[in-house]
């Protein structure tokens, strides 16, 4: 039997993003808020990262509470270990269209939760093996990096003798503090392209880990238990690295299951929903915050995106005009990965500023160029490093000359 309920905004996930959305808006007078999260407790991958981002006195799990004690106190209701897993289309009662229903499971059943404004919180996720075409058997020990996180930190577990991290990132390093202090060995780590402060031999941790640079994982071996892992490297030989346990890092997507679900335009650069600077989706009344945008920033980042959604959700609530049509798509081409926000509407709030992302590390000084049908809106020299593992601000200025008849607005490295 499944049970009906309405509420004014559904916000689904638990991190920080989510978080930061129900206190703003459970304090600005949203109504009845309540968030969704399908983990046990509420922070997502705060509750097992010791530091969430620079200049924060708090760690991962003390900010995680801090999150969820202010949503908590500003009136929102969170209820933990309860899935979205899809939409009911309801019908139009004449007050125009809305985000229809969420269709949930929990431990007290399936629900169907009507709510005036849904927003989508759902943050983002690592590639598993599978996904990154590496062959071989499917033994034990081939994890990912939460899911080395959540074991060590969260339940103090060893997950093996002797490890092989797969990346370059900083989340790479922070998988190599965590196998040692587990008590796992590092043999290697295996980074087809080493970012974020890595050496040949990485300090800082504990010791020097070998770095295999420009090598590729191309097969694992091994029955019951992983046994190794076989490398290329750049010269095209290959060797065998004998390990109980791989950790592929990095290689993050948005979770944006639930967005495709309800037919949610998805950015083709992001991978996550396209939004405009009021983090607006195509679905009337839907909404999208977080690392469910944007393969992925730091708590801090996300965090404030979740804080910075509560004004445009209340004005949708208390009805400021309609629904934006026809926005203007936002396009980046190589080596740019990635702008947030991705749709312009004319004559709505431009933002402030388009964050953008790059494939690979980039020098300074990066000029980029803003055009639309081939004419010239902005020329811009970033000031901050941009790379796979940092984005950069490009001031939004040059918004308002955007023809609203144009074709996409393009923005390239010069």
């Amino acid at each position: 039997m499944r049970r009906e309920r309405t509420v004014d905004v559904l916000v689904v996930g638990a991190g920080p993003a989510g978080l930061a959305a129900a206190a703003g808006l459970a304090s600005a007078g949203a109504g009845a808020v309540e968030v969704l999260e399908r983990e046990s407790a509420p922070g997502g991958a705060l509750r097992y990262l010791r530091s969430p981002g620079p200049g924060l006195p708090l760690g991962g799990p003390g900010y995680a509470r801090w999150l969820t004690t202010a949503a908590l106190r500003a009136g929102a209701v969170l209820r933990t270990g309860v899935s979205a897993t899809g939409w009911a289309d309801l019908p139009d009662t004449g007050a125009g269209p809305g985000p229809g229903a969420v269709e949930t499971t929990g431990p007290g059943g399936l629900e169907r939760i009507t709510a005036r404004a849904v927003v989508l919180a759902t943050g983002a996720r690592e590639r598993p093996r599978s996904a990154r075409l590496v062959p071989g058997t499917r033994p034990a020990g081939v994890l990912t990096t939460g899911e080395l996180l959540r074991s060590v930190e969260l339940f103090g577990q060893r997950v093996g003798e002797r490890a092989v991290v797969v990346g370059g990132g900083p989340v790479a390093r922070r998988a190599v503090l965590a196998l040692r202090r587990s008590g796992t060995e590092v043999a290697a780590v295996v980074a087809e392209e080493a970012v974020g402060g890595w050496r040949r031999s990485a300090g800082g941790l504990g010791g020097p880990v070998p770095l295999l640079r420009g090598a590729r994982v191309t097969g694992l071996a091994g029955r019951g238990r992983l046994s190794g892992v076989a490398v290329a490297g750049p010269d095209g030989r290959t060797a065998v690295l004998g390990c109980d346990t791989v950790v592929f890092t990095g290689d993050w997507v948005p979770d944006q299951v639930l967005a495709r679900y309800g037919g949610v335009v998805l950015d083709p650069g992001t991978g996550g929903p396209a939004v405009d600077a009021g983090f607006r989706t195509s679905a009337p009344g839907v909404f999208a915050v977080g690392n469910t945008l944007h393969a992925v920033e730091r708590a801090p980042s996300a965090a404030a995106e979740g804080r910075a959604v509560a004004g445009p959700v209340l004005d949708f609530l208390r009805g400021g005009g309609p629904w934006p049509a026809g926005p203007v798509p936002v396009r980046v081409a190589g080596p740019l990965r990635w702008a947030v926000p991705n749709l312009l509407v004319p004559g709505a709030a431009a933002p402030d500023a388009v964050r953008l992302r790059a494939l690979r590390p980039l020098p300074r000084p990066v000029v980029v160029e803003v055009r639309q049908d081939g004419r010239l809106l902005a020329r811009h020299r970033l000031r901050s490093p941009l790379g796979p593992d940092r984005s950069a601000s490009l001031p939004g200025g040059w918004v308002d000359r955007v023809d609203p008849a144009g074709g996409p607005v393009r923005i390239a490295v010069r």
